[in-house]
């Protein structure tokens, strides 16, 4: 490493007395430490708040304290006492906002009054509830048709809040739902829906407790899920073998302390995680998979032929699965020469990797966006899946199919009905329980969003939470598709860019955050419900005082602009709000599952929804666990871009002080960066190759063959352990290089972990 480069020690672990301080700093920097100090030991306890943060689950047993660094941010975040009143809007242009950064944004503070905008003045100004309601309900009964809406749901919504959503969006007429999950772990649900008959994982937290070997692919708990750390070393120090697959070596997945062991704390000690620590390629990962089957297929010729039994679950395969003769025949067709060729391992590795795999009794396979972002993101579940499914780990105590969902309620919203292609028992259920009818064609997932925003059939965004404009690739032509709608409502607790793309029409509706107490009309303490990765759903009720007395719920804001847009007749939005039990037994008689909701919910840590497939019973086409038998892909980003030597294949991951699109600091402790976010990481061979070294200054330049000039300007090189050929650096600001135009196959997810790019010099950084 150049010296000239702050880089983090290795022989260092996460967490310790790093995460203490750094959660001391932001609890003073949201200048309400107390406030926040008292919240976090409600976070994630049975009569409290569910974190705002990770779906990571809560341990059935429960403990004094369930929260990690990142979950202190999140909340210390909420619950800062600063404000973005209306004089801060009138005193700032929306035009001169754009020009500031997303950390600065959302530093001013929680919005605290419903906004609308002034085309004139350029400028927020405030405007009564019931006024923007009506004007909101006016502006979409305009519309030439419902599907030129499109009604965007982020994760941290509740299943309240997105069923209630979910029913304004179908009873005005259309299933145009974008949501977060179509940039995330959208191919998740599509391979394991495939492949086992439900879009979900099979494993529960207690599951970890009980696994000899868990494959931990394309995440890094450390930054964005860091409770998992906590499960991982609990299960090395019992003698797990912890596989991690990950182009950049990451490290919270070498060692980690714990901050709350107030032992090891005084002793400064940690313990390793990762017991083999693997570094593909970018988008190899599905080669890796394939080549670990190819090496257990070898082994287990080789027991038979020497007259010992099979090492796969042959009663397993005979009894629950279909398609396995195919799979074998195309693991046997695929030579080697490409799986190293793809993955960018060496068949050592993988076979050491399989050999774990083969000496587990019980085996986990985690993955996060890591293998989601990819063109064949897809097929690379199957893939891991399929090599699960060879030794019968789906469906038993301690093994299983574990996708981590990354924002706190991105599953249940789906559960609920966040979906642009509804089941039609959903919309039967909902027509039977209502009285509306519903719509039953297919409506817009993010990418057909954009596309239809900018061609103009699309002229209003609803967006209920996130940051749409930050989240979703191609930023440049984001904006333009955001700017020329008619009509764009952004419900939300900060203020964020996109909020500063209004429409010809414009709202800014502030609501109550996850840790704010809720009332009812009659004084009520509401609370709502979040389902986790493990499908625990559990109730989750705030303890602060709202920012505002003018912030409403997210109930509150949907049943408003419901009544406002579709009527109260059928339907009375206003009576479903006021008692969010009501709203619950609404989703129990029309969502499977949900039996007794109000009262199961109410239970400490709540209850699991039922999982099929974990019990062995597969939804799928066959009835059974269905192996997928395609072949790697023709050709990964990696061997486009060996075409040319200066092109590399660039990926998009968060900072340590940074959730999703929320940007809580400038510091990315872990890998060594300190007061910035303008950085790209590289392997030290390829900054020499560029002839560069640690501090330069460059310019990113995408390559892809639509015509559009991409261009991030002015960041800084930090050599870094990775795989030659490989770049990362922090989104949003990288977003700018994803194409619209590439995307998962059958996913539509953006390749945000694939993105083809050429680096060009600019001037030398001083030395230090």
């Amino acid at each position: 490493m150049d010296s000239t480069v702050p880089s983090p020690k290795r022989s260092s672990a996460a967490g310790g007395w790093g995460a203490l301080k750094s959660c001391g700093k932001h609890l003073l920097g949201s200048r309400a430490p107390l406030s926040g100090a008292r919240a976090m030991l409600s976070a994630n306890q049975p009569d409290g708040f569910d974190c705002p943060g990770c779906a990571w689950g809560d341990p059935a047993h429960g403990s004094s304290f369930e929260f990690c660094e990142n979950g202190v941010k999140a909340v210390a975040w909420e619950a800062t006492d600063k404000r973005a009143t209306p004089r801060f809007f009138a005193k700032h242009t929306v035009s001169a906002l754009r020009g500031w950064t997303d950390y600065a944004l959302e530093s001013e503070g929680r919005l605290t009054h419903p906004m609308r905008y002034d085309a004139a003045s350029d400028t927020y100004r405030p405007v009564a509830w019931e006024e923007a309601f009506a004007e909101i309900g006016a502006a979409l009964r305009a519309l030439p048709t419902p599907d030129a809406a499109e009604f965007y749901t982020s994760g941290r919504a509740s299943n309240e809040a997105a069923f209630l959503y979910q029913l304004f969006a179908r009873a005005y007429g259309t299933n145009n739902f974008p949501d977060c999950s179509n940039m995330c772990h959208e191919a998740s649900g599509i391979a394991l829906t495939e492949a086992i008959g439900i879009g979900k994982g099979t494993v529960l937290l207690e599951d970890f407790e009980k696994a000899d070997a868990i494959f931990v692919v394309g995440q890094n708990p450390g930054t964005n899920h860091p409770r998992m750390l906590g499960d991982l070393r609990r299960a090395a120090e019992r003698g797990a073998r912890v596989v991690v697959l990950n182009p950049v070596r990451e490290r919270g997945l070498e060692r980690f302390a714990d901050p709350q062991n107030s032992v090891e704390m005084l002793r400064g000690a940690s313990r390793p995680i990762a017991s083999h620590y693997y570094q593909p390629r970018l988008g190899g990962d599905m080669a890796a998979f394939r080549g670990i089957a190819k090496a257990v297929f070898a082994r287990d010729e080789s027991e038979r032929a020497a007259g010992r039994p099979s090492l796969l679950d042959r009663a397993f395969l005979a009894r629950h699965a279909s398609g396995f003769e195919a799979y074998r025949a195309a693991v046997d067709a695929t030579a080697w020469e490409a799986i190293l060729d793809q993955s960018g391992l060496t068949r050592a590795q993988i076979e050491e990797a399989a050999e774990v795999y083969l000496g587990a009794d019980r085996v986990i396979a985690t993955w996060a966006m890591g293998v989601t972002q990819h063109r064949h993101s897809v097929a690379t579940i199957r893939e891991i899946a399929n090599v699960l499914l060879l030794r019968g780990h789906v469906g038993r105590p301690g093994a299983g199919l574990c996708p981590v969902r990354g924002h706190s309620n991105v599953q249940g919203d789906r559960t609920v009905g966040i979906t642009e292609k509804p089941p039609a028992a959903l919309l039967d259920a909902l027509e039977r329980e209502f009285g509306v009818v519903v719509p039953r064609r297919h409506g817009h997932n993010v990418l057909a969003a954009i596309g239809a925003m900018l061609d103009g059939s699309a002229k209003a965004f609803i967006g209920l939470g996130g940051n749409f404009a930050r989240a979703t690739p191609d930023s440049a032509l984001v904006a333009k598709a955001l700017a020329s709608c008619d009509l764009t409502v952004q419900i939300a607790t900060k203020l964020n860019h996109s909020h500063l793309l209004p429409g010809r029409v414009a709202y800014l509706l502030p609501c109550l955050g996850r840790t704010e107490i809720d009332r009812n009309p009659q004084g009520k303490i509401q609370i709502v419900t979040v389902e986790d990765s493990m499908s625990m759903v559990h109730g989750s009720g705030g303890i602060n005082k709202p920012a505002s007395p003018h912030l409403r719920s997210e109930v509150a804001i949907i049943a408003g602009m419901a009544a406002a847009t579709v009527g109260s007749e059928t339907i009375d939005w206003a009576w479903l709000a006021a008692d969010y039990d009501r709203i619950r037994d609404r989703i129990a008689a029309t969502i499977p599952g949900f039996a007794d909701f109000n009262l199961r919910v109410r239970r400490p840590r709540g209850f699991q929804l039922r999982n099929l497939a974990a019990e062995r019973v597969f939804e799928t086409r066959s009835g059974k666990a269905d192996f997928a038998a395609g072949p790697l892909p023709l050709a990964t980003e990696h061997q486009r871009a060996a075409v040319s030597e200066d092109t590399f294949v660039l990926q998009t991951f968060r900072s340590h002080d940074q959730y999703n699109t929320t940007i809580y600091g400038l510091d990315d402790r872990y890998r060594g960066v300190y007061g910035e976010r303008r950085v790209v990481f590289a392997h030290p061979d390829d900054l020499a190759a560029l002839r560069a070294r640690a501090g330069d200054r460059v310019d990113l330049v995408g390559v892809h063959e639509d015509g559009i000039a991409r261009i991030a300007e002015d960041f800084r090189l930090v050599p870094f352990d990775m795989p030659r050929g490989c770049l990362a650096g922090y989104y949003p600001e990288l977003n700018v290089l994803v194409p619209l135009s590439s995307f998962g196959e059958r996913s539509d997810t953006p390749t945000s972990k694939s993105v083809l790019v050429r680096v060009r010099a600019r001037a030398r950084a001083e030395a230090a």
